[in-house]
């Protein structure tokens, strides 16, 4: 698994964990999240008791959608943004979460363009490794030949020679050294497929317009039948899907209807490790390790030897809460781990992918 190493400036999430939702007070709000340096708002309501008409035109509750767990509303971001100082909070041990959040600490361009396409090929895989066979091999022993890594004849075959060229390649780079070429042995190769053409954006949902669940679409959102169809073999039942070539969350209903999708921005490594996860960890409000970033609404879902991977609203600067991307960057990756969502996209996030909530990886 390519991962990259974690240097003085990459910024890792410090978490606060809110193990079971219930309402509470916004005193004690800003005694949990900001000990008692910032203010937070009251919570948005959200009406999850009320009858909602989805698409399938049955109504029903919104907490009959829910599993018994789910919450009974959900926090409002506009509120967590008004912090204006950060919790003194250990950052040190078994708390640090993986997220790097500067562009400028994480290998890629600043301006936040998607890598890939302009090579001499280009491979069709999210990684190539021992054992491989095929065009992608083949292509991946030219480039490393043409450089001077490999001497072999480029056969398709990723044997133990391919795999000695592919480490020196890393080593003489700097790169993480596993051998297996992902997208940041890729990208440096010129090797990284086109990234967009992965990705689907459909068209912003018309003003006003809300979900299955009656909450409303960001615009990199769609819901039903308007939303892009799951990836094949995803399983079954109530479930959030992420597929990292795409971009793409799904969150699905125990009947396998698509009550909302939407684009966020995932890692720019091979750290998001396809499966099926669940989610085991929730913090409202979580910083960066070294301060530098606020993560709203983090939801856990994996854990690497280097922290947490999970969900979270797109970061924010401390110094002043300006946010790290915009909406146009959703669907490019970004970030060091995490998976950074539309402020409104997080919101549904909390509600739905309660503890336990099954999260399978394409």
């Amino acid at each position: 698994m390519e991962e990259p190493s974690v240097e003085p400036g990459d910024e890792m999430e410090v978490q606060q964990d809110h193990p079971a939702w219930m309402p509470k007070s916004v005193e004690q709000r800003r005694r949990e999240f900001c000990l008692s340096v910032a203010t937070i708002g009251v919570l948005a309501a959200a009406a999850l008791g009320v009858l909602i008409t989805g698409n399938t035109g049955t109504s029903e509750t919104l907490a009959a959608k829910a599993v018994a767990s789910a919450p009974t509303s959900i926090p409002s971001i506009t509120s967590i943004t008004s912090i204006t100082s950060i919790p003194s909070i250990p950052v040190a041990g078994s708390d640090v979460e993986f997220e790097l959040t500067g562009l400028d600490n994480e290998g890629v361009d600043v301006d936040g363009e998607p890598a890939g396409a302009g090579g001499r090929c280009t491979i069709g895989l999210l990684s190539v490794r021992l054992g491989a066979s095929g065009d992608d091999v083949e292509c991946l022993q030219n480039v490393l030949a043409d450089i001077g890594h490999f001497t072999g004849i480029a056969d398709g075959q990723f044997n133990d020679s391919t795999l000695r060229a592919v480490m020196d390649y890393q080593t003489s780079e700097g790169l993480f050294v596993d051998g297996v070429v992902g997208r940041e042995s890729a990208v440096a190769l010129n090797i990284w497929p086109d990234e967009e053409s992965f990705v689907t954006r459909t068209p912003p949902p018309a003003l006003g317009a809300t979900d299955l669940w009656g909450v409303a679409l960001s615009p990199v959102a769609s819901a039903g039948d308007a939303a892009p169809p799951l990836p094949d073999n995803t399983g079954s039942g109530r479930r959030v899907v992420y597929d990292r070539a795409g971009q793409r969350v799904w969150a699905v209903r125990g009947d396998g209807v698509i009550i909302r999708s939407w684009l966020v921005s995932g890692s720019t490594y091979q750290n998001e490790v396809p499966g099926t996860h669940e989610v085991y960890s929730r913090s409202e409000l979580s910083t960066a390790w070294n301060g530098k970033a606020w993560l709203p609404l983090m939801i856990r879902w994996l854990k690497t030897e280097r922290g947490a991977i999970g969900f979270h609203a797109i970061p924010l600067h401390v110094d002043d809460n300006s946010p790290y991307q915009g909406d146009a960057e959703l669907g490019t990756r970004l970030s060091g781990g995490c998976q950074r969502q539309n402020n409104l996209d997080a919101e549904f996030m909390w509600a739905f992918a309660t503890l336990g909530t099954k999260v399978v990886v394409t």
